[in-house]
């Protein structure tokens, strides 16, 4: 019995003895970090130092223990309840086994030997006299029994010095498709290190699903539970994510648990973990890019921006007429004064592809010509065309805070437009459905050279000024082209019929002869030859008539209206 407890004694002064020297290597010193350092500056120092002592790549004689140290004083600054405790107390537990004594109780320090094998307390101002009078307080170290050498109360067991490799569960078996850590390290009495919350663990259902053609960049790790080194990818991948948080998702793959999925990509690692990023770079369609070159934060960035959807087209100056050209989808143009398509416009190009047809055009600045023929007045701007060719400022004087809540922000405003398109949409199908004709379009840039051609004999163009007067026209001019006596005439052959909004194609009128209108009159028809370039006109005064217009198509048709010389092609915005 006395043999025993000599032996208790002496484990409890090794024990003590590691609890001390332990303290002296300030984790904060260890990274080289204030104490005040934010999680970004410890990720920061940590992965420098991983890379800098890591076994793999230094051999220097100590290199080994040094990494153990940094491996250590990051597992405790990385989680915000140890960091606490070690700022409070000067030790990550809180104060080794704090706990608060009850009534009754004597306090002091407890400790014991492994169950069924004793122990005894004291103080920690008598601990030599193993005293155990007073305080409210007791420290509670356990040694020997099942596991030692697992796991010790210190967190400093044989294999818990290389656990720290797995944060978060990444060497663990894999889980699927939840946010956060990789799974499991199986470990459950001892809390692993909080995971970035940003890293989603994958598997097949998750990669095809959200994956594939999802439209959003994936920077992925592969790896397996056996290779070492899976922290410093971990810290590495948070570091890449954080500024790109919202262009860029980052995930991981177990090959433990999801073989099917590695063997089917052909990502299985052997030596070390892999990176890969889906890109869409070369095509529509994503596809896996590995990335072979240095580990570190700078490159690993620079690679998952080189590899963000590029659905945009760039444009320039004199090629902006382009994105007015008539399409089945919507379209959107980005004027900023970048040389190249910004992160943020790639980002959203990916995400809304199949939405809309995007454009990006460098520009010095809101008083450029080209960009004061848009309407805008400040930069950056988006402005959009609905399927119509109707053109729209969406927003000017852009500005985001950061690049996620930017890219949340534009998609509101491209939402936005959307619903504005399927609005005009739906009652252009209406107006088809209750007139049995398609409905008459609005004359812009990009569709004039289509209804206006040299192809067309002649076109009819109703000018309006007002709301009023749009809808108005809008009716007559079907219920005219639809008259017997035109369609005797073939009229579907030989005339197309479309709208202008005087306010904002007031150049169209200026480059015809006003000797038979006036430029404020609310209601003016025209009759337009392209390949003579000449037209007729006629005013309608406030109001236009359904016999006034038929009588002025007759004239044009039946040859009684007298043409003009255009004093040049009519131009539109």
């Amino acid at each position: 019995m006395k043999f025993r407890f000599v032996c208790s004694l002496i484990a409890v002064g090794l024990m003590f003895l590691l609890l001390v020297e332990s303290k002296k290597l300030d984790p904060y010193k260890v990274l080289g970090v204030d104490k005040d350092a934010s999680q970004r500056d410890i990720q920061k120092a940590f992965h420098k130092l991983s890379l800098k002592y890591h076994p793999d790549k230094n051999k220097n004689k100590g290199s080994q223990q040094k990494f153990e140290e940094i491996n250590n004083a990051y597992e405790i600054l990385s989680d915000e309840q140890k960091r606490k405790n070690y700022d409070l107390y000067g030790d990550e537990r809180g104060s080794p086994g704090f706990d608060t004594g009850s009534s009754g109780d004597h306090g002091g320090y407890t400790f014991t030997s492994g169950p069924g094998q004793g122990g005894f307390n004291f103080r920690p101002d008598d601990w030599q006299n193993m005293g155990g009078h007073g305080g409210s307080k007791s420290f509670s170290f356990s040694f020997g029994g099942p596991g030692f050498g697992q796991q010790s109360s210190q967190g400093f067991g044989i294999d818990d010095i290389f656990s720290s490799f797995f944060g978060g569960g990444i060497g663990g078996g894999g889980g699927g498709g939840q946010s956060g850590g990789f799974g499991s390290s199986g470990r459950s009495q001892h809390k692993s290190r909080r995971s970035a919350p940003s890293i989603t663990s994958v598997n097949s259902q998750l990669y095809r699903k959200e994956i594939v053609d999802g439209g959003i960049t994936w920077l992925l790790l592969v790896y397996t539970s056996n290779l070492q080194g899976i922290q410093q990818y971990e810290s590495l991948l948070e570091e890449v994510a954080v500024p790109l948080q919202g262009a860029l998702k980052v995930g991981a793959i177990n090959c433990d648990s999801e073989a099917l999925l590695c063997k089917e990509l052909g990502v299985h690692p052997r030596r070390n973990p892999k990176l890969f990023v889906y890109s869409y770079t070369s095509s529509e369609k994503g596809s896996l890019v590995e990335y072979n070159s240095d580990v570190d934060a700078k490159s690993l960035k620079s690679f998952c921006q080189d590899h963000l959807p590029r659905f945009s087209k760039r444009l320039t100056l004199d090629g902006l007429n382009a994105a007015s050209e008539a399409s089945k989808l919507p379209k959107v143009l980005l004027l900023s004064t970048k040389k190249n398509t910004p992160v943020i416009w790639r980002a959203l190009s990916g995400l809304y592809r199949k939405r809309f047809i995007f454009y990006d055009a460098e520009v010095r600045d809101a008083s450029d010509p080209s960009v004061r023929k848009l309407d805008v007045d400040s930069l950056p701007a988006i402005v959009g065309w609905l399927s119509n060719g109707e053109k729209q400022i969406i927003k000017s004087g852009v500005s985001v805070k950061d690049l996620k809540s930017g890219i949340e922000e534009l998609s509101s405003s491209l939402n936005s437009f959307e619903k504005k398109n399927k609005k005009f949409a739906g009652s252009s199908k209406k107006d088809e459905s209750e007139s049995g004709h398609k409905n008459i379009p609005l004359l812009t840039a990009s569709n004039f050279n289509d209804i206006c051609s040299d192809k067309v004999p002649v076109c009819f163009v109703g000018v309006f000024r007002s709301i009023t007067a749009k809808e108005k026209l809008q009716k007559i001019f079907q219920s005219v082209s639809q008259k017997s006596f035109l369609r005797q005439q073939s009229s579907r052959d030989t005339a197309t019929y479309a709208l202008l909004d005087a306010s904002k194609q007031q150049s169209f009128l200026t480059s015809l002869d006003r000797s038979s209108f006036k430029t404020s009159d609310k209601v003016i028809l025209v009759a337009y030859k392209a390949k003579r370039g000449t037209y007729a006109a006629a005013s309608q005064g406030s109001e236009a008539t359904e016999t006034g217009v038929e009588m002025f198509v007759s004239s044009v048709l039946n040859g009684d209206a007298q043409f003009s010389k255009a004093r040049q092609k009519p131009k539109l915005s």
